[in-house]
């Protein structure tokens, strides 16, 4: 962090990090809590139903205390991937845990550029045009995320910001559209439909070379490994999980093609293992692209968008359908690219 406090990513965005009280955190002790599982929680695995309640608390010691049996389902011990129903009664054990510290605040031109791109709102969804180089929660080093400051522009703005929660992520060089959800119910129903693959998204990527007109689907196992400390990197491999993205061509130029990529499943770093698996990977991206590959050294921004999703909320007949703007970086490497 350099001296005025800011950080600053690629794309010139500014995050006002708050300073923190120099001393330690005060610690609260917990006694041990039996909670009931409520209807919005229903099937959640006993892992993640935890974490949303215990929140701080390392994942690393949660598993811990599954494993020695401290968290009980109705009185019986259970595993972290076992799963939660309506009318349980989920013991926590006690915990010395660390004072939340107050949320961060974001700068002004954070605060303004997530205004600005809202592309949806009422009283059950948000929907966000993301903006690059911007993760959409902080961890692994970020201090703060969309999520962290739509909750704080809510706490501000006093609209209620008791309950904003991503409903799925992309990755921070990503832009497009990021769906948070504003209720529990809402949460829930949506990520059924993720889950049940009801949920149609569609990406533009600008990849480099001439995309085959042959290759309308990539079938290609992903998995995901940590390569050090914070960083992963995914790879094609018949040990990993299926994924499968739909292709089509959209846009041909003379050293570049512009797709439209539909993920069937959600891995991480899908769209962009599968076009580098096909052999055309996107440009600007500089963790699955080698250098010596890449013929736009130039471009140091992620050419990938997530340009439209739709689904369905609580067996309505109503379809949501929501389409972001390309972000002007993509659109202005599109522009070279034509003149050329």
């Amino acid at each position: 962090m350099n001296p005025s406090g800011l950080i600053t990513p690629r794309n010139g965005n500014l995050l006002l990090i708050q300073k923190q009280h120099s001393e330690a955190a005060e610690s609260l002790n917990r006694g041990v809590e039996f909670v009931e599982v409520k209807i919005d929680s229903d099937g959640q695995r006993l892992d993640n139903f935890i974490m949303s309640r215990l929140k701080g608390v390392p994942k690393s010691r949660i598993y811990r205390l599954v494993r020695k049996g401290e968290v009980r389902i109705n009185k019986k011990r259970a595993k972290p991937e076992s799963r939660v129903h309506t009318g349980d009664i989920v013991r926590l054990p006690p915990l010395r845990m660390a004072a939340a510290l107050p949320p961060l605040r974001p700068s002004e031109n954070l605060v303004h550029l997530l205004r600005s791109n809202i592309l949806f709102e009422n009283n059950d969804l948000l929907v966000i045009n993301k903006p690059q180089g911007i993760a959409v929660h902080g961890g692994s080093g970020l201090k703060i995320g969309v999520i962290e400051a739509m909750r704080w522009i809510k706490s501000e703005a006093e609209e209620g910001s008791e309950f904003l929660e991503l409903v799925h992520r992309i990755d921070k060089d990503t832009t497009g559209c990021l769906v948070i959800a504003k209720n529990a119910i809402i949460l829930k129903a949506l990520q059924n439909e993720f889950k049940a693959r009801n949920v149609s998204k569609v990406y533009h990527a600008l990849v480099h070379g001439r995309w085959p007109d042959e290759i309308i689907h990539v079938n290609a196992p992903l998995l995901k490994r940590e390569v050090k400390a914070g960083e992963k990197v995914v790879t094609v491999d018949d040990e990993g999980k299926a994924s499968e993205t739909d292709i089509k061509v959209l846009q041909r130029f003379r050293n570049a093609t512009l797709i439209e990529a539909s993920p069937l499943t959600g891995r991480t770093h899908q769209i962009r293992v599968h076009c580098q698996y096909a052999g055309h990977p996107i440009i600007g991206d500089s963790k699955y692209t080698s250098a010596t590959a890449s013929a736009f050294p130039e471009v140091r921004n992620l050419c990938l968008h997530a340009a439209a999703i739709s689904f369905t909320v609580l067996d309505t007949d109503a379809r949501f359908s929501f389409s972001a703007p390309m972000n002007p970086v993509m659109l202005n490497v599109m522009e070279q690219l034509q003149a050329q």
